[in-house]
């Protein structure tokens, strides 16, 4: 990392080929938000509590690559070390809400240094995990995953369900049982949906609905052995107690990134 910084430092000095123009993104909010950040050279929880103590948020972009069971070597070299600036990380959460924030691309800006107009790199990127101290819920660090155009990325995208005004089986007194708060897709990074959308409309008491239900472009993979599992199902009240569901999204206390 630290040959990275050194490489570009002495990048600055020179004439060099203009930057690749911005890469699309697929979520309209997300046009709003560049994220800025600048590069740190060492990791460790000394180096991310005096980040943290100044108003930035430790962070590390990697590619797809290294967060597979078998990592290729071959682009280690995009793997970034890098701080962003806490108010603005905030404001696109305010904007961008979760679970939504990390099934969102964004562009990033890699700046010389805080308030430098020197643009290092740049790209577009996926939140992937976001860190919080358990006690203060405080975001501690992010993990972001390079998202330009022509990779694909495994995503959990989550589920929402719509049509709960209209459910027969609703209106009889039963319950929605959620049985699954995101799907996991491979998808290309121009296709990523924000959210997959369950319509219970039409569900009555003991019905459900299947993995195989869900349409979704055709360039998504769904990545599950059986497309028969259920998403959710209307069950009689008090028959069944509500399952927790869990997600990954965010985690506490982590390894220092």
């Amino acid at each position: 990392m630290a040959k990275w910084w050194r490489s570009l430092r002495t990048a600055i000095q020179y004439p060099r080929p203009p930057l690749s123009p911005p890469q699309p993104f697929h979520s309209q909010s997300s046009r709003y938000h560049t994220i800025q950040a600048i590069p740190r050279e060492v990791a460790g929880r000394r180096v991310s509590a005096r980040e943290r103590e100044q108003g930035r948020i430790p962070a590390v972009v990697f590619p797809q690559s290294l967060l597979d069971k078998n990592p290729s070597n071959g682009l280690t070299s995009r793997k970034r070390l890098l701080t962003t600036e806490k108010k603005q990380i905030q404001a696109i959460l305010k904007s961008v809400q979760l679970p939504f924030f990390c099934s969102t691309t964004f562009p990033l800006q890699v700046r010389a240094g805080s308030g430098s107009s020197m643009l290092l790199e740049s790209g577009t990127v996926m939140p992937i995990k976001i860190h919080r101290s358990e006690k203060t819920g405080k975001i501690l660090n992010l993990v972001f995953v390079w998202a330009d155009e022509g990779t694909e990325l495994k995503v959990d995208v989550p589920v929402v369900f719509k049509g709960e005004e209209n459910c027969p089986g609703l209106k009889k007194g039963g319950h929605l049982k959620m049985i699954r708060s995101t799907l996991k897709y491979i998808c290309p990074a121009e296709q990523i949906p924000q959210k997959i959308e369950v319509d219970v409309s039409n569900l009555d008491i003991e019905d459900r609905v299947y993995m195989r239900d869900i349409e979704v472009h055709p360039s998504l993979k769904l990545l599950s052995k059986n497309e028969n599992l259920p998403i959710c199902k209307c069950v009689a009240t008090n028959l069944d107690s509500p399952e927790p569901v869990a997600t990954n999204l965010e985690r506490p206390e982590p390894a220092e990134v």
